[in-house]
Parts: C-alpha cells; sequence; structure tokens
C-alpha cells in the first residue's frame, strides 16, 4: 500500500491511499480518520486494512505532494554510512554512525522544486532511504527493532556542501529551505518484505549516478535503532535517514554538482520515484 500527503483539491492538507495512479482521501477533507499520516502511526491504523468507501478520490497526475511525513518531531540523519561513500570520501574506519539533524520545515515534497541557495556554488544530492518510527522507541535492541519501524520512503537530503564543509558540524549545509525531499509514498514496512533487498539509485537528467543495495549499508537498520534511541527518545511518526551510497555530485567529477534546471530522481524499489527540479533561490 502507498501512502502520500498531498494537497486536496480546495487547497487543505490531507493525505490518503494512492491506488493504480488514484489517491483516496483519508485525512480531514476525506473521511477524517486522522489528520495527518503522523497521526494515523500515532492511533495504529496506518498500513491496516482500511474501508474506502465513500472516501473522495483524485487523479494523482493532478496531486501537489507534501513532504511524506511534513510534521515528524524529529528528523535524524546519518552520514557516510555506505562503503563505497565512506571511501570516496576519506572516512572509512568509523566505529559509530555519524548523526546530524534536518528540520521539519527544510523538507519538500516529491515533483516539488529543490531549491538552490543564493550563498552557494556547491549545491550536491544524496538519495537515501528513510524510515518511519511506528511506536515509542527507546533503548531498542537491534534484535527488536524491526517491530518499532512503521515505514519506509525515498529521501533527498540534497546538501549546500560549502556550509556543510565551514566547520565539523554538518546542521548549516542540511537544513536550507526546501532541500530535503521526502516521497512520494510512505510504504508500511510489513508490505515491503527484507528491505536489505532494496535497490537505491539516484538519476540526475536522466544519468545514474548512484546505485547500491540497501545490504551495503555499513551500520544496519538495527545497528541504527539501537544506536539512536540509546542517545534520545523516538516517537510515532519520527524519522530515520539512513544515509548515502557513493557517486554524489561533489567527487563524481567536473559537472558533478546540481545548477537550475536538474531534474533528479531517487527510486528504490517498491517505494516509488522521488522527482525534484532545482531552482535558484530568488531573493
Amino acid at each position: 500500500m502507498q501512502y502520500a500527503s498531498f494537497l486536496a483539491p480546495n487547497g487543505s492538507e490531507t493525505w490518503g491511499v494512492v491506488i493504480d495512479e488514484v489517491a483516496h482521501d483519508l485525512g480531514p477533507s476525506g473521511l477524517n480518520l486522522a489528520a495527518t499520516i503522523r497521526e494515523s502511526i500515532e492511533k495504529g491504523i496506518f498500513g491496516t486494512d482500511l474501508d474506502l468507501t465513500g472516501a473522495p478520490t483524485y487523479a494523482e497526475a493532478e496531486l501537489t505532494f507534501l513532504p511524506s511525513l511534513h510534521n515528524p518531531g524529529k528528523i535524524i540523519c546519518i552520514g557516510v554510512n555506505y562503503r563505497a561513500h565512506q571511501e570516496e570520501s576519506g572516512k572509512t574506519g568509523q566505529t559509530a554512525p555519524t548523526v546530524f539533524t534536518r528540520f521539519a520545515d527544510s523538507q519538500m515534497g516529491h515533483l516539488a522544486d529543490a531549491v538552490k541557495p543564493a550563498s552557494t556554488t556547491k549545491f550536491d544530492y544524496e538519495g537515501e532511504m528513510a524510515l518511519v518510527i511506528g511506536k515509542d522507541a527507546w533503548h531498542v535492541t537491534e534484535e527488536d527493532s524491526w517491530d518499532y519501524i512503521a515505514g519506509y520512503g525515498a529521501y533527498n537530503d540534497f546538501s549546500v556542501r560549502d556550509w556543510q564543509k565551514a566547520a565539523s558540524q554538518w546542521i548549516p549545509g542540511k537544513n536550507f529551505p526546501s532541500t530535503g525531499g521526502f516521497g512520494p509514498y510512505l510504504v508500511p514496512a510489513a508490505d515491503l518484505g527484507d528491505v536489505n533487498e532494496l535497490t537505491l539509485e539516484t538519476r540526475v537528467n536522466g544519468e545514474t549516478r548512484q546505485k547500491a543495495s540497501v545490504s551495503d549499508l555499513v551500520f544496519t537498520i538495527p545497528q541504527l535503532m539501537a544506536y539512536v534511541t540509546g542517545f534520545t527518545k523516538l516517537n510515532p511518526g519520527d524519522v530515520i535517514v539512513t544515509g548515502t551510497p557513493g557517486g554524489v555530485g561533489l567527487f563524481w567529477g567536473e559537472g558533478g554538482l546540481l545548477n537550475a534546471g536538474d531534474v533528479v530522481e531517487v527510486e528504490i524499489t517498491g517505494l516509488g520515484i522521488l522527482r525534484n527540479t532545482v531552482a535558484n533561490e530568488i531573493n
């Protein structure tokens, strides 16, 4: 099942299930089962067998997508967590995950512009897989970690490299407005099977730049769950963005970084294609 957050035809924020390119409105402008996908997770109805009878429907092609979860309490991002990316960046031998935060209001949805800040010449892509927490998670063991995951989605952690590299802390380069692409869908964990078998691919203007199996993660999903919940409590609807493979623009070579008009796609098996076009910031 593919869940999405979007604007209804009347402009209100809502959410629903997309089946055969038709969105069934389950939010405030529809069946009103919950205000947001996050609330549907909190109420325990996300990923369950829902009765769609009477739900307003809209053609997917006409939707204005919002970030799959546009109101998470926390977005925890993991850096250099694929072997090839560690090697290209010279950051091998880590004994613990690299962790930074992204603010919820820096996100945008599928088909929205990725805004290149006027203050940078080094705008980059990072295709990633995000997981969403399904219940209160604190000191979760690796063995129990899968039970705490509600679902997964594609993510693009667009990065402002000069701001990121200016100091040891990455937060400034990861939180400009409209630089965190999330979507188009959030897919329940139960619908995906073994996520280690999924393939992540990032394309720029149709050219494949990144391609890796989720099994190539240095710190696995259970290890990330145990580590992150070892220092902060996670709540339903919180997000962990698990890392990007090798092939980011910074190390791709001449012309690897992004400019206005570039179309970036992140495709993950079973999770759809997240597509964003780069646009220059308008002062």
